[in-house]
């Protein structure tokens, strides 16, 4: 109901009065009052006169009413322990969804590591049921960071680079990363949970120097809901493409700051070094030893060496 509130503000320049949208919800004027009441407690600033009311500013929070268009189930908290750990649960009873958190107090990255989630950044996680065999889940993380990849550029007119296998970055620095947790059967994905977290207003770079945040490299706010719907639209695009990848390997490649490079691979039993020479239709790196051997790497933590 809120949601069409809103819509009904965000119309109108000019004053929206009581009754009419009284009578474009069905509900009394004192149920309008209400919603205006809880829309201006979570800091939206409503004027209200004889005339009725008109919508004055909005938060930038990702807030569901605010999210106009996005033809989604969305789940919203200020704090949570991890979106990926809401999400799961959700999957498991079958629900398709986003979460999405202001903060996270147990931010997950990849490898078991924890991902600082200060206030300003945006942070969620997408229930996905892409019918892929699980051999070819990981190309998720490709997708979804040349989404991100692009929809900065698009935006903001930043050149952008993308580090294998997901992190997204700006001027060698990580504005962003992503983490695709799956549940199959035998041959079959039951559903990828894809969790992105991008540094967008907060400061980052003065906790971790290999980091940065579009608030840092712009010296400004950014709009997280304009970027957010954007990117939305970007993964919604690439999504058909999971299974015949070869598009989205292409245009990752043109991205990548890792081809060419000498690269240190860390796996769970060996570490690797040699020239990344290329990725593959499986999104796996090539990479080619100093014994000019290639070794196919299909997950690792990619270290760029100067």
């Amino acid at each position: 109901m809120r949601k069409r509130i809103l819509s009904s503000l965000y119309q109108e320049k000019n004053f929206v009065s009581g009754e009419t949208l009284s009578k474009r919800l069905g509900i009394s004027r004192v149920g309008v009052w209400k919603h205006i009441q809880v829309l201006r407690k979570e800091g939206y600033v409503i004027e209200a006169s004889n005339k009725g009311y008109r919508l004055m500013s909005a938060p930038d929070l990702l807030l569901p009413e605010e999210l106009v268009g996005l033809d989604k189930k969305v789940y919203y908290f200020k704090e949570v322990s991890s979106t990926m750990d809401v999400a799961r649960k959700l999957a498991q009873k079958g629900e398709e969804a986003i979460v999405i958190a202001e903060t996270q107090t147990k931010g997950k990255g990849r490898r078991g590591r924890s991902w600082y989630s200060s206030r300003g950044g945006i942070y969620f996680s997408w229930i996905l049921r892409p019918t892929i065999s699980p051999s070819h889940a990981h190309l998720v993380n490709l997708l979804a960071g040349l989404s991100v990849a692009i929809t900065i550029r698009k935006l903001f007119n930043i050149d952008t680079t993308l580090k294998w296998p997901n992190d997204v970055l700006i001027n060698e620095k990580k504005v962003c990363g992503i983490l695709a947790e799956m549940e199959a059967e035998a041959d079959i994905v039951k559903f990828i949970i894809l969790g992105i977290g991008i540094n967008v207003n907060n400061d980052i770079s003065g906790y971790i120097k290999s980091a940065t945040s579009l608030k840092e490299q712009f010296g400004k706010n950014i709009s997280k809901k304009k970027l957010f719907l954007q990117l939305m639209r970007e993964i919604e695009k690439m999504q058909p493409y999971l299974a015949n990848p070869q598009p989205i390997i292409n245009k990752w490649k043109r991205f990548s700051s890792t081809l060419g490079r000498y690269v240190r691979i860390i796996m769970q039993d060996k570490i690797l070094e040699g020239q990344a020479i290329d990725v593959d239709n499986d999104g796996a790196l090539i990479l080619k030893t100093k014994d000019e051997t290639l070794k196919r790497i299909v997950a690792g933590d990619c270290i760029h060496l100067r």
